[in-house]
């Protein structure tokens, strides 16, 4: 299986409000939740899908109501603009990388496998994880390690890399043997996992694209249209959390002269909706996952 989605049900039920409306899914990835969207759309409901990762495109669904956009979704006003379908009445967004990326080896999602450091969910084009790791200075890549990986040896991590540099590292496994000192006993999994995340943050620039994102994603929407955000990581649903709450990242609402907060959305889900033990036993990497919806404004 290319991708299993995660909490399939609860975010396309949040998603659709009416079944002849037009839609976005802007991690297409294996297309689990873009294949419900589907069966909840009439004849006259409308789907569009942004996948920056050229494997994506092999599982585009041969449906008419369906328009598959091979870019990342920080560009959703100009696409949707383009295909004249702006404003929308729902979007959707399951962040993160997916069990095909991760479980691919060449693609160096994973410390599991030993693959090429690349990391880069576009693989045509950017910069490769082995490139920062060879070419970034020590202060550089400790404060990756610091804020996207929230380490607290980043110093030590980076001071590590850097003296192993006289022989390049361009394998995850390189990567993997010049921190294994550093990795405390029975948490080694996790303390690569943190990691490979920063890494992978700082190669495809993910805090940023999520802010380009979610910005766009208001005027994106009609009065009424459903925001559903399913993120994985602390960084991730912080920026989620604060922009559905108070229309910025930092979550501080403002207010008019009466009182009255200004916000574009209203939350439809108060608190992350998370999946149950079930859906875990079944999908390990469900664990972490939590889902935020929130309607614009009327």
């Amino acid at each position: 299986m290319y991708h299993n989605p995660v909490l399939l049900r609860p975010s396309v039920d949040g998603l659709i409000t009416r079944p002849d409306g037009t839609y976005v899914d802007v991690t297409f990835g294996g297309g689990g939740h873009s294949s419900l969207i589907l069966e909840k759309l009439d004849a006259n409901g409308r789907l569009i899908a942004f996948d920056q990762d050229p494997d994506a495109a092999k599982n585009v669904p041969n449906d008419p109501r369906f328009q598959f956009v091979p870019s990342n979704f920080c560009n959703l006003k100009k696409f949707l603009q383009y295909y004249q379908a702006y404003p929308v009445d729902g979007i959707l967004a399951d962040l993160g990388v997916s069990s095909h990326q991760f479980d691919t080896p060449e693609r160096g999602f994973s410390h599991r496998f030993d693959g090429e450091l690349d990391m880069r969910m576009n693989s045509t084009k950017g910069v490769t994880a082995a490139q920062i790791v060879n070419e970034y200075p020590v202060q550089k890549l400790s404060e990756i390690f610091y804020q996207y990986g929230e380490l607290t040896n980043a110093r030590s991590i980076a001071t590590a890399i850097e003296k192993k540099r006289e022989t390049p590292i361009h394998t995850t496994a390189d990567l993997v043997d010049t921190l294994s000192p550093l990795l405390p006993r029975g948490k080694e999994n996790k303390v690569l996992s943190q990691i490979f995340q920063a890494l992978r943050i700082e190669v495809n620039g993910e805090l940023q694209v999520l802010r380009d994102f979610l910005s766009q994603s208001v005027d994106a929407l009609r009065p009424g249209g459903r925001l559903v955000v399913i993120s994985y990581h602390s960084l991730e649903d912080r920026l989620v959390k604060n922009f559905m709450k108070a229309g910025n990242f930092d979550g501080i609402i403002e207010k008019d002269f009466f009182g009255n907060a200004l916000t574009p959305f209203s939350l439809i889900t108060r608190k992350a909706v998370v999946p149950d033990e079930n859906e875990i036993e079944t999908n390990s990497r469900a664990r972490s996952a939590k889902l935020r919806i929130a309607a614009r404004h009327e």
